[in-house]
């Protein structure tokens, strides 16, 4: 007996994909209409997503195959949406990050960053959240954290050494930076259906001669770099892929009226990022330094000598990485002026660049993040990593040979994560399906009786319930399969639909509970010595926090930047009962 149960859980999930379908078949059965086929679809979709029966990528090519076969959209209709502008969006964004990435050009600025701000413990814990919050910005969150964890542990280590121990004085270099060049897969292993478990280093468990205060700063090191690469990446637009997904939903609606671009969100989100990242400081600081101000803000001749080692660490580190190359100051002139480029097309109160160079008729920009984005990605294939010229081949002496480009298809291939390309079509999609069969519609006429609930409570509420749903599901699962219902609820109720979508897509990148949640928990639990009663208790009360801060945004400064007060004309579509209080105060 024994036996066949283990047989029955290590074919689980054939079973679950193969039954599931079956069991879900009297809905477009017994009810043959648009809606119900789509709702079929969506429901398998959701769950195949929440328990990871497939890899999420490919459960996202569902409606490739069940949209046309039951009539919801046309098999051309659907393959648009897997490469949208949003997509586009995606991989130029990606394109200049790898070259970031590729370069060591993020490496640079978190050393020089941690030289100035020192390692006292306080100012070394919020120089560490400051810079990964930075990077995550801009790259992914999990090479961030790959590569921050390690110097961490590094300057961890010659903190924590003996005031007599000979390192100390002179500083002595640290293996623990060889990790950080490794791949992000090798500090989580990915099982074929995406979940992701950590793998405990055995070369970095904590030393018996440790103390008990040492391993709790540890933790608290290792805690603050993967929280503050999730809460980094919310601040911009590309930084985190649930931004990308509301976007385009908000697109679909609104029929591409450019309503979200990258500086009406950054107005929107950076604000509340800095506010999150300052409470998570001040609360890791509390849970694992303790309010001891003359001991976390370093003061004490023993303590100063630690320091100093540690200082030289990273000293050292950045002195091996020598000058900045015409590689590296090519790479940040690009970034910088993409940067730049996307602030200034539409900004929204004065005329950006987008709008008089390039309008259509109505007088609005034809061109989009996307295009700018995609822009520089293709001259990074252009411009030479070496200041031009011609230079011998050490492979054929008397030959010559030009410098390469920054950015090769090679390195672009090797790290491009194409599965989320296809996971965000798929969100796409689905949503586009939604509208497109009446389900949205239907929806929005089912949650109608919510008008009584007062807006902020029902916001609340939905955040509250994102954040905990995130905890164990993708967030980009969670935010294709909530945004398309939120949206048609907004609808129903005559609320504009951004006052309810941009705080649940805040809420799903709350994820600091669990190692499972992200790539970067799993990564730092397995660096630290965490238990996972230590990232529970540190994570629940700042998924509280940041439900609090996400609740201060939504009903303050970005009503002015998204005109919440009113209910939107873009979203009259099946909402023609609003017509009346188009005017009317929307939160």
């Amino acid at each position: 007996m024994a036996t066949c149960w283990q047989g029955l859980w290590a074919y689980r999930f054939y079973l679950f994909v193969y039954l599931l379908p079956i069991i879900l078949l009297p809905l477009p059965l017994l009810v043959p209409t648009k809606e119900a086929y789509c709702a079929y679809a969506i429901i398998i979709m959701a769950l195949f997503w929440c328990f990871e029966a497939l890899p999420l990528a490919v459960t996202a090519l569902f409606p490739l195959i069940l949209f046309p076969m039951m009539g919801i959209m046309d098999a051309a209709e659907v393959c648009i949406e897997y490469f949208n502008d949003t997509n586009i969006l995606f991989i130029g964004g990606l394109l200049v990050a790898i070259a970031v990435e590729h370069w060591n050009l993020h490496k640079r600025i978190a050393l020089r960053v941690l030289l100035i701000i020192g390692v006292r413990p306080a100012l070394l814990m919020l120089g560490f959240m400051m810079v990964t919050a930075f990077l995550s910005m801009w790259i992914s969150n999990t090479a961030t954290t790959a590569m921050m964890v390690p110097i961490a542990h590094a300057v961890l280590e010659q903190l924590h050494k003996a005031p007599e121990d000979k390192d100390v004085e002179k500083g002595s270099d640290n293996q623990t930076f060889e990790l950080q060049e490794t791949s992000p897969q090798k500090e989580a292993t990915t099982l074929d259906n995406g979940q992701v478990h950590p793998v405990p280093h055995g070369s970095l468990e904590p030393k018996a001669q440790r103390t008990q205060e040492q391993l709790r700063f540890s933790q608290g090191m290792s805690l603050c770099v993967c929280y503050s690469a999730s809460i980094g990446g919310i601040a911009t637009l590309t930084g985190t892929t649930p931004n990308l997904v509301l976007q385009a939903q908000v697109n679909i609606i609104s029929k591409n009226a450019n309503v979200v671009n990258f500086a009406s969100w950054f107005g929107f989100a950076f604000p509340a990022m800095i506010i999150l990242l300052l409470l998570a400081w001040v609360w890791l600081q509390f849970l694992f330094l303790g309010f001891n101000f003359r001991k976390n803000f370093g003061m004490g001749d023993e303590a100063r000598g630690q320091q100093k080692a540690a200082v030289r660490v990273i000293q050292t580190e950045h002195r091996r990485l020598g000058p900045m190359t015409f590689a590296e100051m090519a790479v940040t002139f690009l970034f910088v002026l993409l940067v730049i480029l996307w602030f200034t097309r539409e900004p929204g109160f004065f005329p950006g660049w987008g709008t008089l160079a390039f309008s259509n008729s109505q007088g609005e920009s034809i061109v989009s993040d996307g295009t700018v984005a995609i822009f520089m990605g293709i001259i990074m294939f252009i411009v030479p990593s070496k200041i031009p010229g011609l230079t011998q081949n050490p492979e054929k002496p008397g030959k010559l040979k030009a410098p390469p480009a920054l950015l090769n298809w090679k390195t672009v291939n090797e790290k491009m994560p194409w599965n989320i390309v296809f996971l965000l079509g798929g969100g796409f999609a689905l949503a586009k399906g939604s509208a497109e069969s009446g389900l949205s519609a239907w929806l929005g006429d089912k949650l109608t009786p919510l008008q009584s609930v007062p807006p902020p409570a029902i916001v609340c509420i939905l955040c509250l319930l994102v954040a905990i749903f995130t905890e164990c599901t993708s967030n980009v699962a969670t935010t294709t399969l909530f945004l398309p219902i939120l949206a048609s609820m907004a609808k129903a109720i005559c609320l504009n639909p951004l006052y309810v979508m941009l705080p649940c897509t805040l809420a799903a990148s709350l994820a600091f509970m669990l190692p499972v949640a992200t790539p970067p928990n799993a990564i730092a639990f397995s660096f630290g010595g965490i238990k996972v009663s230590d990232m529970v208790r540190a994570g629940f009360l700042l998924n509280i926090l940041g439900v609090l801060v996400i609740m201060l945004a939504i009903n303050t400064w970005s009503i002015p930047i998204f005109d919440l007060n009113t209910f939107p004309s873009w979203a009259l579509t099946n909402a023609t009962h609003c017509l009346a209080n188009a005017t009317a105060p929307g939160p």
